[in-house]
């Protein structure tokens, strides 16, 4: 392949975003190899948010919107609590902002690398120059929302300098909103907490008695997944919002595979038979999610529009270019980004940690026959709930 033609498309692809930023093209920094860094206009950013919400199919269903500032005041419109009352001596109101739950916005530089062979192979399969570029805007935004999420369920900490190597699901890029709920748990155990940063009524949100305490099996804690998932509803979800209808239940495939094996030993029950056929869409009469990246043994309680993802607004930077000591084609998004839960009292969890599985090694084993369907975090034939 010459590589003049693969420049030729790269550029077309560039000159595309970089029209589409809403500046004058000709103050836009394109060369040869591409387009440098430049900033985006507000349409543009909805337009990328919009576009990363098409790329995985659990991005729509959560909060995703950018922000003026890098830390403030988190505010749900979908808060769950009652807002209707009355009060003789005045009007009856109540505030949708909670206090002590705030939200902070770090420096992000997301970059995905074509390397020039793969770009080469693309160019002699046959496809068409809309096809070509139809695919590196494919790849990359297919990566960058796949990050999205899958820090969102990882993370732990926003390090200066990232270490892949070490932290291989991006843990230490952002909190994700785990590790935010754990922090709120830490904030309220500590008696020199504020009350500015504490919110009433909170109890524990993030359920760990010990590393493998709450066992799942026959001979378990917990018989079945029904009993594990009330057990965590009624645990650290609050009364009034036990009944709310948004609330799901996301979990772990690990899980997910215990069930179906449980399910699948015991298929000559007319009673397992019938949960068997449940479990592709409920346990314990909740949706159920296997999201993309969600650890294994992790079960959470919330609702989908409980977990925000926010990007500050006017601060957003592309960049898709050829670098030639890394022989490919980069792509390049730089922003402020940051995770939250809307309502902290909307997320409930059992920590990976915690859980143990009984007959683990004949349940990874029926997983690698192909027994269990839909418990590999991967595209199936079950719908989008993904178990």
């Amino acid at each position: 392949m010459s590589m003049n033609r693969l420049y030729e498309l790269t550029q077309s692809y560039a000159r595309k975003i970089g029209e589409a930023s809403g500046a004058n093209i000709n103050s836009l920094p394109i060369g040869t190899n591409g387009i440098g860094r430049f900033s985006i206009s507000p349409p543009q950013e909805t337009a990328l948010r919009l576009a990363l919400m098409e790329a995985n199919w659990f991005l729509p269903l959560i909060t995703m919107r950018d922000v003026s500032q890098i830390r403030g005041q988190v505010i749900d419109v979908g808060n769950p609590g009652v807002f209707t009352g009355r009060d003789p001596d005045k009007r009856f109101t109540k505030d949708v902002g909670l206090s002590g739950n705030l939200y902070q916005l770090y420096p992000t530089d997301s970059c995905a690398r074509l390397p020039w062979a793969l770009m080469s192979d693309w160019i002699h399969s046959g496809t068409t120059d809309e096809e070509f570029i139809q695919l590196v805007a494919e790849f990359t935004l297919l990566t960058f929302a796949n990050d999205i999420l899958r820090v969102g369920f990882n993370g732990t900490h926003a390090a200066a300098k990232t270490d892949l190597e070490k932290y291989t699901n991006g843990e230490d890029i952002n909190t994700g909103w785990h590790q935010i709920a754990k922090n709120f748990d830490k904030a309220h155990a500590d008696d020199s907490t504020p009350d500015e940063d504490r919110i009433p009524g909170f109890t524990p949100r993030v359920m760990n008695p010990g590393d493998g305490v709450l066992t799942l099996g026959e001979n378990g804690i917990f018989k079945t997944l029904d009993a594990m998932a009330s057990w965590l509803i009624s645990t650290t979800i609050p009364q009034q919002f036990q009944n709310d209808p948004g609330l799901v239940l996301l979990i772990g495939s690990d899980l997910i595979a215990a069930e179906q094996f449980r399910l699948f030993q015991e298929a000559g029950k007319p009673t397992e038979n019938i949960a068997a056929q449940m479990l592709a869409n409920t346990v314990t009469g909740r949706r159920v999610y296997v999201a993309p990246f969600l650890p294994g043994k992790r079960m959470i309680a919330t609702t989908l529009a409980n977990l925000h993802v926010y990007a500050q607004r006017g601060h957003q930077y592309r960049r898709a270019e050829h670098v030639q000591d890394r022989m490919g084609f980069e792509n390049a998004w730089w922003r402020n980004q940051g995770y939250a839960l809307g309502h902290p009292m909307m997320y409930g969890a059992i920590d990976e940690a915690a859980i143990a599985i009984e007959a683990e090694k004949d349940i990874e084993s029926a997983r690698l026959q192909g027994l269990l369907s839909g418990t590999d975090n991967t595209e199936s034939e079950l719908d989008k709930t993904q178990v």
